[in-house]
């Protein structure tokens, strides 16, 4: 059967999370452009996960892995989409607008595109979380990893380093954009970052081990460019 092409592909990784898998499916399902296919990467759940996920349009493959990162790098190899964005199980969308708000900005077909978040904190608030401009990455992540859209045909063989334990969502957007040129920054909310979730499990290990994890991606550009990341990252 040929493959069929999307605008978008949002891949999703899970473990035995039910709850996390029908919020953000919930998210998925409610977009207004349905010009996307939701791929699931799931680790060999054992609860009621996968008996959810059949009822859904999701294209699923079930499987154990070497963790978060070998479970994205076969999303990449799975995905069919121009564009890939990574919702782990719970987060969700910022809107139900939010792939139309995105596709309107797609005009010059920019390699990488990232936006805002929202994030839930105690007491049901939600605080909006401004992205930095991407040009000052060599300061860290500039705004969290499901607000980031990279363009399929822009990764080619780059991968998530699995050897790392932290700061490879770090990693990659850096060797990313570090071979691409056109981005574009939406000034809107694209993702809901869940809170106690894997994405923030990743987010605060990230922060609480900075330094680390930093040292790790410096050494990288050290190794295969001769530089630091900050000359490496000099953008125009």
């Amino acid at each position: 059967m040929p493959k069929t092409h999307k605008k978008f592909t949002l891949a999703t990784i899970t473990l035995n999370n039910i709850q996390g898998v029908v919020e953000t499916y919930n998210s998925v399902q409610s977009q207004t452009l349905k010009d996307y296919e939701w791929l699931v990467q799931d680790g060999g759940s054992t609860d009621e996960t996968l008996e959810f996920i059949k009822t859904t349009p999701a294209i699923t493959q079930s499987t154990s892995d070497n963790g978060i990162y070998d479970a994205m790098n076969r999303l990449i190899e799975r995905s069919n989409g121009e564009y890939i964005l990574f919702l782990n199980a719970g987060d969700t969308l910022a809107t139900p607008q939010t792939l139309e708000i995105i596709s309107k900005n797609l005009e010059e077909t920019p390699d990488f595109i990232y936006g805002d978040a929202l994030e839930h904190v105690q007491n049901a608030n939600i605080n909006v979380k401004t992205a930095r401009n991407h040009k000052h990455i060599a300061l860290g992540m500039f705004t969290h990893h499901q607000s980031m859209l990279y363009k399929t045909s822009c990764i080619g063989d780059l991968r998530y380093n699995e050897t790392y334990t932290i700061a490879a969502d770090y990693d990659f957007t850096a060797r990313f954009l570090q071979q691409t040129k056109n981005v574009k920054y939406i000034p809107a909310p694209i993702c809901i970052f869940e809170a106690g979730g894997i994405s923030q499990q990743q987010t605060s290990q990230n922060n609480s081990n900075s330094s680390q994890g930093s040292d790790q991606v410096q050494n990288f550009f050290s190794k295969n460019f001769g530089t630091d990341l900050t000359n490496a990252l000099s953008f125009k």
